[in-house]
């Protein structure tokens, strides 16, 4: 099966493989240089409460990706069974997953809280849109 569809579900999965890799990049080098030791028998809050702030907020928009766009990707999933994967829906797709980068961006680089909301609630309602779209089509 061939859905236009498919290809922003698979431009979010390629972007959290970045994310995951920006995270390493930052995280593995701060390790090192603070000396840090990972206890498992404590929390591991108290370990990341030792990183510097930049490097923490990779880790945490790696695991917002790991959140909502959870919901999106069994949603284009619907879409795409059901042959909605054109149109107004493909283009709702694309500016979600744009939303998302500039969430992760946002977030990483500068992580104004605000801003970042304001970009998370828009994608949030056009994800709801999608649902809603691939809701009639269902029902």
């Amino acid at each position: 099966m061939h859905s236009p569809i498919l290809a922003p579900l698979i431009a979010l999965v390629l972007w959290s493989f970045v994310m995951l890799s920006w995270l390493y990049v930052a995280r593995i080098p701060a390790i090192t240089r603070g000396k840090l030791v990972y206890d498992p028998f404590r929390p591991s809050e108290e370990f990341h409460a030792q990183l510097p702030a930049r490097v923490r907020w990779k880790g945490d928009n790696y695991s917002h990706l790991m959140e909502q766009p959870t919901l999106f990707y069994a949603v284009v999933l619907a879409l795409a069974m059901v042959g909605d994967g054109g149109g107004v829906v493909l283009i709702l797709a694309w500016i979600y997953v744009a939303l998302r980068v500039a969430h992760s961006l946002i977030q990483v680089l500068i992580n104004k809280v605000m801003i970042r909301f304001s970009v998370f609630t828009l994608s949030s309602l056009v994800l709801l849109a999608l649902a809603i779209r691939v809701g009639f089509d269902v029902f």
